[in-house]
């Protein structure tokens, strides 16, 4: 059962890997843009892993900000895996070293489609999930360093909406297994696009997730249905 559910991560991260490949090639391109050389961002992917992290700090870079601005602005951008850590800690094993490990695994696609309902995630499709994601987005970043094409290609290409739209498939497949998110996720929509009216996209998102997160901790925590891991079919698995 852990290999064939590993199989699955694996299937179900191919088309989050394709969006991660091809991100990372923007990563790349940018980073040649502003001078990194050619080994500083592969390593970055390597040892990152985290595209909105690199982001941010190849933006604070790129408008004259320090290295200490740059990793501080990454690192805050990367606090949201504190508590996707902290939900997925039971379910992984061993002692410290190992499940520090094993949560290397946690990354924002990842980590939505394991999700199991209840406060449960399915351990060995997580790391299947991570597998074909992190080669992918290491394998682009190293393309755009090679290529090196312009920064603003996948934005032109009308690409870049690739993982906006992967992650709204992973939310409206979590909506329709767990009727008790259904509110909170739709109370979230309509603040985030209330806020975008008068609020910058960040502040927008942070007031929507907060709003529908107090929703969520006043309703009463639903147990997951089944006993075993839940088998992902159809919506799910066909829109990867």
């Amino acid at each position: 059962m852990p290999r064939e559910r590993f199989h699955a991560g694996l299937r179900a991260g191919a088309g989050l890997a394709t969006a991660s490949f091809l991100l990372a090639i923007s990563f790349g391109a940018i980073s040649q843009a502003q001078g990194w050389g050619p080994v500083a961002p592969i390593v970055c992917s390597l040892i990152v892993f985290s595209g909105s992290a690199q982001f941010a700090l190849a933006a604070t870079l790129g408008a004259g900000g320090g290295v200490i601005a740059a990793v501080t602005a990454a690192a805050l951008v990367n606090v949201r895996f504190v508590p996707m850590g902290i939900a997925v800690a039971r379910d992984l094993r061993g002692g410290r070293l190992r499940r520090a490990l094993e949560g290397q695994a946690v990354v924002d696609g990842s980590w939505a489609a394991a999700h199991l309902g209840g406060g449960r995630f399915d351990r060995p499709f997580l790391f299947g999930a991570t597998a074909a994601q992190w080669p992918a987005w290491v394998a682009g970043t190293a393309l755009g360093v090679a290529v090196a094409p312009d920064p603003a290609l996948l934005h032109t290409l009308g690409l870049d909406v690739l993982t906006p739209g992967l992650f709204v498939v992973l939310l409206l497949d979590e909506v329709r297994r767990n009727r008790a998110g259904r509110l909170p996720a739709v109370l979230g929509a309509v603040i985030a696009g209330a806020l975008l009216y008068v609020l910058p996209s960040g502040p927008a998102l942070i007031g929507a997730a907060a709003a529908a997160f107090l929703v969520q901790a006043r309703r009463p925590v639903a147990a997951p249905t089944g006993s075993g891991p839940v088998e992902r079919t159809g919506t799910k698995e066909a829109s990867r």
